[in-house]
């Protein structure tokens, strides 16, 4: 194999909630609609974000985690995209130089210049410091320029560019207005799937966007990526029938994992409870994160399909359950408002979703089918009435330690597991 070159920006900020997601969309729209392949990924544990970014680049994105997945495989995963790909962009998580491993040292590792969004909200001339200071703070790192956020006119945008040093290039801006914003709740971005305008908040981004540069979109420089190659996946599952629960109440899936059980040989058949779809005949089962609590009253009117959980694990048929889908397998859940309803009881305890995060960070579990990584995000607050199979570990030393729960082949915990992380560990959760 030879190295491919591609151009590519990794985009971050100074901290969450600056507009990355939404500037990174309008970019990747933009050059998509100049007739130029757009690859976008996503740094580190993210649902919600690839979503969005996925409807604005028109192909699917997946994760890039040096501690997650690995150097080898986000290596590999780049190399392939630059050889199909124009123009590869890559969504940081929460500030550049936050959690280890952090976009910063993503883009190091990798040689990818950082692009820094800048929420230019209350900002003049001090806005010039902060892209300084981000450009200047660790020297190894190569940094393209910077855009702004909430922009409130054409003079406050000259303010702006006016405040960078001539090194620092100019990406464009985008306004305060509401007609493009990206709605939020407790986890994050509201699910693409949950937006019927989406594709024109997109539009109207890449317009805004659009206009700010004034009609010129350049490609950045081209960056070398090293030849590499995924792992080889066993057909482990071959013939295996998995079902999945996926809607709005069930949404948190990396492309990664479905990726890794297609190539394991499983059959995937993905069904609704919101909908009333009966659980498929299936040899294994997955209830991934989502919002359960968004949904408690028709989830607990699925009398049927509790039933046929309950059957399943009796069976001794696998079933994993992450996050909230551990919830939705409690006996009793809460919404912040309150609000309860009575659940499949799998899983003897109750939960309530509450205002402040009760579980954040990365996570390592050793269980009995090997070690396992992946992450934690959620404001649950739940008591269960089992003994824990194992406690995860944040790598960090944060205090997040998840417990994981096992009810003969039933497996659930709050943690989202990455499958490629391990994948024959992974594998061995939908076996009997």
């Amino acid at each position: 194999m030879s190295p491919h070159h591609c151009p590519a920006l990794l985009i971050s900020a100074p901290a969450s909630g600056q507009g990355k997601t939404s500037f990174t969309a309008a970019l990747a729209r933009l050059h998509r609609r100049a007739g130029r392949r757009v690859r976008v990924f996503k740094t580190g544990p993210d649902f919600l974000d690839p979503m969005v970014l996925a409807c604005a680049a028109g192909t699917p994105v997946l994760q890039l985690d040096l501690w997650m997945g690995g150097e080898p495989e986000v290596r590999a995963r780049l190399h392939a995209a630059a050889a199909e790909a124009d123009l590869i962009l890559v969504e940081g998580m929460m500030g550049l130089f936050d959690g280890v491993p952090s976009a910063a040292d993503l883009a190091q590792t990798l040689g990818l210049p950082v692009l820094a969004v800048i929420d230019a909200n209350a900002l003049a001339q001090s806005f010039g410091a902060i892209a300084l200071g981000l450009a200047r703070y660790r020297p190894q790192l190569s940094f393209a320029g910077v855009a702004g956020n909430r922009v409130a006119s054409t003079w406050h945008t000259r303010l702006l560019r006016e405040s960078l040093p001539p090194d620092l290039l100019w990406f464009g801006a985008l306004s305060q207005s509401s007609e493009g914003a990206l709605p939020e709740r407790h986890l994050g971005l509201v699910a693409a799937a949950e937006l019927d305008d989406l594709d024109a908040r997109i539009n109207t981004l890449a317009d805004g966007l659009a206009a700010s540069l004034g009609g010129c979109l350049p490609l950045p420089e081209p960056v070398e990526f090293a030849p590499a190659l995924l792992p080889f996946v066993e057909p482990w599952l071959r013939c295996r029938r998995i079902a999945i629960a996926r809607d709005a109440a069930f949404c948190f899936v990396y492309a990664a994992n479905i990726e890794l059980l297609l190539q394991a040989g499983a059959q995937l058949i993905e069904f609704s409870p919101l909908a009333g779809h009966a659980l498929p005949e299936c040899d294994a089962l997955w209830l991934p994160g989502g919002y359960p609590e968004l949904h408690l009253q028709a989830l607990a009117a699925r009398t049927d399909l509790m039933a046929q959980l309950h059957a399943h694990v009796q069976a001794g048929k696998p079933l994993l359950a992450e996050c909230g889908g551990l919830l939705a397998l409690l006996t009793h859940l809460q919404d912040a408002a309150g609000q309860g309803a009575s659940m499949a009881g799998l899983i003897p305890g109750a939960a309530r979703v509450g205002t402040r995060l009760a579980g954040l960070g990365l996570q390592q579990v050793d269980l009995p089918e090997g070690r396992l990584r992946g992450h934690s995000f959620h404001y649950a607050e739940a008591v269960i009435g089992l003994a824990p199979l194992a406690h995860a570990l944040d790598p960090n030393g944060a205090p997040t330690r998840e417990a994981i729960y096992r009810v003969r082949r039933l497996t659930a915990s709050f943690v989202h597991f990455y499958f490629p992380s391990n994948p024959l560990a992974a594998c061995r959760l939908f076996m009997e």
